[in-house]
């Protein structure tokens, strides 16, 4: 049987827009209980599964990046809400010792298996061949009169590229034996240059020329007036990127060797020439209770990887807080790690690709590049680069 009901009255314009606005309230606290009980409806800024970011710039991400974790509430304050990470290169066999240019507003980096060095213009984004061949280069800075240094793993030397274009070897051995390869390097204000030599441009011929390490691993000071090489440390497997404290009283290196999990070591500076009482600052390992932890408090957010990766270059903030970039232990781990003044966590950036190396620059020293493996990557933080570059 059909039931027929009476057909309805037609409804006024008053009636009719209090229909849609209580429709409209109705759809919303759906919404809202929906996202609260269940993730799977939640329309609450979820993170892609690794790869699935498009790293083009035609999708933008929803702020703020899901990629930018606060692991602890020191974080928060240098993490910007309405900034993304922004790959500004792509092409790359080994990017790595990026460095900023202030007067020419550019960043410069090496790209070693391919032996030369590129930069990009903040201008407009203009990226160039800087420098080819540039003798397998890896880490770069600029020292306070504005000449590149440059640590050469093809050469096992540093060189320093003069305004007049002329290059100068600054050091290419010591005790009479060949650098191993140097790899990074730092200026103080008193215009000496300290650097590692860990040895792996002599390693393989892809990122240099294979061959013996003479020296025990390392790290080194150049007098600025005589010229003279000093061992200033050893007691590390693999020293990598190293960086200053803000105050320069503290020597920051990566230790890239040695058994897992790998440590950002520390010593303090004395009378700006040497170093003593060498330890742990941080560690590079994961601990899966820091994971879970993380997990709980933010379910929404990208799935952190309980592992133990290790730390090539690093650089402080005027805070005091070491940026450590991060790879080797995959999604979720990859990136850059940044640690407080005390050691702990408390903050990563993730990235789809391994990350060597980082340094702040841009017209305020507020933008933190990233070499990574093939790609370069840049993010606003709402904190300043330490010391020039």
């Amino acid at each position: 049987m059909i039931h027929r009901h009476p057909s309805p009255a037609p409804a006024s314009p008053t009636s009719r827009r209090t229909f849609l606005r209580r429709a409209a309230s109705a759809s919303a606290a759906a919404l809202v209980t929906a996202s609260a009980t269940s993730p799977l409806t939640s329309t609450a800024n979820t993170t892609p599964a690794p790869g699935d970011r498009d790293w083009s710039g035609l999708n933008p991400v929803r702020y703020p990046d899901p990629d930018l974790l606060i692991l602890d509430p020191r974080f928060g304050r240098y993490r910007i809400g309405n900034t993304p990470i922004q790959r500004i290169h792509t092409g790359n066999l080994w990017a790595e010792g990026p460095a900023w240019n202030a007067v020419g507003r550019y960043l410069l980096w090496s790209d070693i298996p391919n032996d030369l060095q590129r930069r990009w213009l903040e201008e407009d984004q203009h990226i160039s061949t800087f420098r080819s061949p540039a003798g397998n280069s890896n880490g770069n800075t600029f020292d306070y009169e504005g000449r590149q240094i440059a640590c050469e793993h093809g050469t096992r030397r540093v060189v320093r590229y003069e305004h007049s274009g002329a290059t100068t070897v600054l050091a290419d051995s010591f005790d009479g034996k060949p650098f191993n390869a140097p790899n990074d390097a730092v200026v103080h204000p008193d215009g000496g240059i300290w650097f590692t030599d860990p040895g792996y441009g002599s390693m393989g011929f892809y990122e240099g020329n294979k061959g013996p390490l003479h020296l025990k691993e390392a790290i080194y000071r150049i007098d600025p007036r005589s010229g003279r090489i000093d061992k200033v440390a050893d007691d590390i497997h693999k020293p990598n990127g190293l960086c200053f404290s803000p105050d320069y009283r503290t020597l920051y290196v990566a230790d890239s060797g040695g058994p897992n999990p790998k440590p950002i070591k520390a010593w303090d500076v004395v009378d700006a020439r040497s170093l003593r009482n060498g330890r742990v600052f941080a560690s590079m390992a994961v601990s899966a209770e820091q994971a879970v932890a993380y997990q709980r408090a933010n379910p929404q957010a990208a799935t952190i990887r309980a592992a133990s990766g290790g730390a090539d270059g690093i650089r402080c903030d005027v805070d005091g807080n070491v940026w450590a970039s991060a790879g080797w232990a995959g999604p979720g781990y990859d990136g850059v790690h940044v640690f407080a003044p005390d050691g702990d966590r408390i903050g990563m950036i993730l990235l789809p690709e391994i990350c060597s190396n980082v340094c702040f620059g841009g017209t305020k020293r507020n933008r933190l590049f990233m070499t990574a493996s093939q790609s370069v990557y840049a993010v606003y933080v709402e904190t300043r680069g330490a010391h020039i570059t």
